[in-house]
């Protein structure tokens, strides 16, 4: 299926073949109608405006910027919705190959001794005060803001400020340090007139008439997650070709009980690993909600690496990710179901009920609570009402039936082993410090590529390298199943049979080592100011850290009930 997939993408590209939505768009000379579906008129489109010093996008027409108000404005999909993209029309026009200056869009004049006029001018300056970024798209490509930097060097940044100020001490701030002539103290300066420079590609030999060529960005290489992968591999696989190799077969090679009565360590609990674990009921919930999420997202990122999902199809990535999600209901019911019933659980409604609703309630709750903070600071991020009706339906009629119907399925009778003493256990092999210790290796693979992510979450940056995430995305979980692998031998070999909540924990630890990354990304990277902005980052971050400790720990459950059981049916039992 994999390599079907594959042969279908790769002919498609060689037969030039595009996608709905992302088919690159023609452009001709203004009465030159020699190429078929070729467009004379570039349009403009303005997105909300955002900040780094503020969780809350407002739209575009909130700062009383030139707009046009007789287009219509494009429909916008669920992921865009989700994510406060407020896509409209603008009053700049462009013909192709038609230079055009001094070019005037539109006049505002503000009466200080109208309330009216002093609220939009007071609005206005504190866009200004928060470093607000305009967000431009033309061909479904951000306009860029070029300057010069120190060394002759350009930033680019894929937008650029309402305006800036200089303080009262004439320091100049954010985008007023690149001009020399903004200098006068406590003033404010907006940028009312733009140049705009659109470069394009003349397509000759395909006679598909001009191209309007796209921003590039450079993939870097995380060389330490694969080091800490290859070590981990490398002690994994010497453990089990050495020592557990070496342990089974001297073990079926007993020929008396007195010789078994010798054995020591992970062979004298071969009987009591799959006793049914503490609170297996809550266990098993986490786990299909687990591996709910690990399947959407693996698929998410399998298609973004095929192009499916291209940044330049603005909200397809969210969209994909929430319709995924509502239709794997099913596998999550089906494990969450059949793992209670191997622990001996015979309360099936119950379990059922909180698939479907504890993790996705807890993420509704906090999700609903920012809207609300959303909704009363007017921020063009709040959800309207229709759409959360919307994903309410989704959920409640979709999600949840599906969950169902995994259960059904899932439900099957188990038998439980007998049970024995679990002796003294020293420092190390002790569950605290092991799930700490177990969190390091999975997030030190990661840490460096999650700088990049919430870069383009709260830094308004463009995000661009699927493919690579795609790689980090397995790197993960290689790492955590090795890790969890790895101390739960350890575990065993001590006569510890409870590896059930410990191997969720220990990979799932690594979404505290997230959280505490996150904080310490919010005091040092970023300039939010606010109560408001400061309760929805971390609002939207608990949100991100639950969602990965569920992802994390069944990945880290699934690959030690994989190696028990594997290491166990090897051994001979009487």
């Amino acid at each position: 299926m994999l390599r079907w997939l594959l042969g279908v993408a790769l002919w498609a590209r060689a037969a030039a073949f595009y996608l709905p939505g992302l088919a690159p768009v023609s452009f001709c000379e203004p009465g030159k109608d020699q190429v078929p579906d070729c467009k004379s008129t570039i349009e403009l489109f303005v997105n909300r405006l955002d900040s780094v010093e503020s969780v809350l996008p407002y739209e575009y027409t909130a700062f009383d910027l030139c707009s046009e108000k007789t287009l219509k404005r494009p429909s916008e999909n669920l992921g865009q919705v989700l994510f406060g993209e407020r896509i409209e029309p603008s009053p700049y026009k462009f013909e192709f190959k038609k230079p055009a200056t001094c070019q005037k869009v539109c006049t505002r004049t503000y009466n200080t001794n109208d309330p009216s006029d002093k609220v939009k001018l007071d609005f206005l300056k504190k866009g200004m005060l928060l470093n607000y970024q305009h967000h431009w798209i033309v061909d479904n490509m951000p306009v860029t803001w070029c300057y010069d930097v120190e060394d002759g060097q350009k930033f680019c940044n894929p937008g650029f400020p309402i305006g800036c100020f200089v303080t009262e001490a004439g320091r100049p701030k954010d985008a007023c340090v690149v001009n020399s002539n903004f200098n006068e103290k406590d003033a404010f300066y907006i940028f009312n007139h733009v140049d705009i420079t659109i470069h394009y590609h003349i397509v000759e030999h395909e006679q598909l008439g001009a191209r309007l060529v796209a921003a590039k960005i450079e993939p870097k290489s995380i060389m330490n997650s694969l080091v800490i992968v290859l070590f981990l591999s490398g002690m994994v696989a010497m453990i089990m070709l050495r020592t557990l190799h070496k342990d089974i077969a001297r073990y079926n090679q007993m020929d008396s009980v007195e010789d078994a009565q010798e054995e020591f360590g992970w062979k004298l609990v071969h009987g009591d690993v799959f006793r049914p674990p503490r609170k297996g009921m809550l266990l098993s919930v986490f786990l299909g909600s687990g591996t709910q999420i690990f399947i959407m997202t693996f698929v998410t990122l399998f298609f973004a690496c095929l192009g499916f999902l291209s940044p330049a199809n603005r909200g397809a990535l969210m969209t994909c990710a929430v319709v995924l999600w509502v239709l794997l209901g099913t596998p999550a019911g089906y494990v969450a179901a059949r793992l209670y019933k191997s622990f001996g659980g015979e309360k099936w409604k119950t379990n059922v009920l909180l698939t479907a609703f504890l993790c996705p309630g807890v993420v509704f709750a906090d999700f609903f609570v920012m809207n609300l903070i959303l909704w009363g600071e007017g921020s063009s991020a709040a959800m309207p009402f229709g759409t959360l009706v919307a994903i309410l339906a989704l959920w409640f009629c979709i999600s949840v039936p599906l969950t169902f119907l995994g259960a059904y399925f899932g439900f099957k009778k188990t038998v439980s082993p007998h049970y024995r003493n679990v002796p003294e256990q020293s420092f190390y092999t002790k569950p605290l410090p092991g799930i700490v210790m177990g969190g390091i290796l999975p997030f030190g693979c990661i840490f460096i590529q999650l700088f990049f992510i919430l870069n383009s979450i709260w830094s308004h940056q463009m995000y661009y390298m699927f493919g690579f995430l795609f790689l980090v995305f397995i790197i993960l979980v290689i790492t955590c199943s090795e890790a969890t692998i790895l101390l739960c031998y350890f575990h065993l070999c001590a006569e510890d049979y409870h590896w059930q909540w410990r191997s969720f924990l220990t990979s799932g630890f690594t979404a505290v080592y997230f959280l505490v990354y996150a904080i310490h990304y919010f005091f040092s990277k970023l300039q939010i100011t606010g109560l408001a902005s400061t309760i929805l980052y971390f609002g939207y971050t608990m949100i991100m850290a639950l969602i990965f400790f569920l992802f994390t720990g069944s990945i880290g459950f699934f690959s030690c009930f994989w190696f028990v059981t594997k290491i166990y049916s090897v051994v001979k039992v009487d």
